[in-house]
């Protein structure tokens, strides 16, 4: 009796997908060959190094190493092939890979794994992965700022309102506008080649966490993996996953960069604002509303840009209580990376698309650049240089003027000199050379500046760079 209760309450506590109880429970929180195996070819790649260093160091023989690599490149081809069966019996990438090349030849397979360990294996598989995806985002960052200076070029003289608080504060151009973000985006790319620079050492050769009595040589295996060198603790080595989090941090700080266009993407294209207009190419239509132009591509790189700093949050959650060395927890790493890795990289193929795509109106910004008295600085600036005024009486006088053309729903161009003598007698008919949007615009001559002149000396710099 007692028995057939303890079966029935066994099923209870172990039923739905975990019905053959503690063991498939633990198969499944352990497994890691669902998202690992993306690094397959990396595995492969480090296994035929390790074994080339075992061999010409007469660890193993050149037999077994021409076995071993013979396999590991057979299994290579089964993976990309589709052939290939992996299972979650055999936990993770290393340990499919390990099975199948003994399957393949037999004991000589079991040699493989000298000197080394799992820890310092995932370490050097996961590394090379990321080394590799920083390069891809090196270059889809080359391209996104190529497709701003492009647009920058296009639109130089293009007179548009620069905003702060989202309001009209002085007018810039658009090409001076775009110029900002080739600064956000090759601090990006920076970031990446200095992060490149960071892991370029190789983990392999430090074991568990200990290193290894064989003689091995790490500087060999580092060279043929395309390291600068190899890690110099091995402690630190199986325990590291700075590059992982230093990749996350770059990927979440360029997808801030990306939201922030995104966002404005999505208010010049409403009709308030009318700036620019995307093809159907990056937009999409309502389901009940036929007048309805949705900048969805916008709006989805916007949204991914909280996907990917949850990666960064998650893993610098998982890493931040973790005792030396390796630690299970690290497991977790993977998914992160590679969903935010996805994510980055569709998202600056998008906005490289949208950038390239979208056409500018013109006559709607710089009519926009006018509106909200934009040249009211200008106007300060003018008494303080023709006329002597302390810049704060500028002000002053400057905002008397701007409360007159309020009263009469005018512009500051359109008010006439005398009204303007009213209010400072020193004021002559040269002001009306400064307070327009052009003369703004092009008298912005500082280093840097939104100055037509200023941009392209900013594009032939950056295009040179680029």
């Amino acid at each position: 009796m007692s028995s057939g209760n303890s079966s029935t309450t066994s099923n209870q506590m172990w039923g739905g997908r975990f019905a053959a109880g503690p063991s498939a429970i633990m198969e499944e929180i352990n497994a890691s060959i669902g998202f690992d195996r993306k690094l397959y070819a990396q595995d492969i790649s480090g296994s035929i190094a390790h074994a080339t260093m075992l061999a010409a160091q007469g660890i193993i023989t050149a037999e077994d190493r021409d076995s071993i690599i013979g396999g590991l490149k057979q299994i290579q081809g089964e993976i990309e092939s589709g052939a290939f069966e992996f299972s979650r019996k055999l936990e993770d990438i290393h340990m499919n890979v390990e099975s199948r090349l003994a399957t393949l030849i037999g004991p000589a397979a079991g040699r493989l794994h000298t000197a080394r360990s799992r820890n310092d294996q995932v370490a050097l598989d996961f590394r090379l992965w990321v080394k590799a995806e920083l390069e891809l985002t090196e270059k889809a960052l080359s391209g996104l700022i190529a497709a701003f200076l492009d647009k920058a070029e296009q639109h130089a003289d293009t007179v548009m309102p620069g905003f702060t608080h989202l309001q009209t504060a002085q007018p810039v151009t658009f090409g001076h506008h775009c110029m900002a973000y080739v600064e956000m985006f090759g601090r990006d790319r920076q970031r990446v080649r200095h992060a490149i620079e960071h892991l370029d050492e190789s983990p392999i050769g430090a074991a568990a966490l200990a290193g290894t009595p064989y003689p091995i040589d790490r500087h060999m295996t580092a060279k043929a993996l395309g390291f600068r060198e190899p890690t110099r603790n091995s402690i630190d080595t199986v325990s590291d996953r700075d590059f992982a989090l230093e990749f996350l941090s770059i990927a979440a700080i360029c997808a801030v960069h990306l939201s922030r266009f995104a966002e404005e993407i999505v208010i010049w294209c409403t009709p308030q604002f009318g700036f620019i207009r995307l093809s159907d190419a990056f937009s999409t239509g309502s389901s009940i509303m036929p007048q309805k132009k949705n900048p969805d591509a916008a709006e989805l790189v916007r949204a991914k840009t909280g996907r990917i700093n949850g990666s960064l949050v998650a893993l610098l959650t998982v890493m931040k209580g973790l005792p030396l060395a390796y630690s299970k927890d690290m497991q977790e790493d993977k998914e992160q990376v590679f969903d935010a890795a996805e994510n980055l990289e569709l998202a600056i193929a998008a906005m490289t698309g949208m950038v390239s795509d979208m056409t500018v109106n013109e006559a709607k910004m710089k009519a926009a650049a006018g509106a909200g008295y934009s040249t009211a600085t200008d106007l300060a600036d003018w008494l303080v240089r023709e006329l002597g005024l302390p810049f704060r009486e500028a002000h002053h006088v400057t905002g008397r003027v701007v409360a007159l053309a309020e009263s009469t729903a005018c512009d500051l161009w359109d008010l006439s000199l005398d009204a303007l003598q009213d209010i400072h007698p020193g004021i002559t008919d040269k002001v009306f050379e400064v307070v327009t949007v052009e003369a703004s615009v092009a008298s912005r001559t500082s280093f840097g500046g939104t100055a037509p002149e200023r941009v392209r000396e900013q594009i032939a710099w950056w295009k040179d760079k680029n």
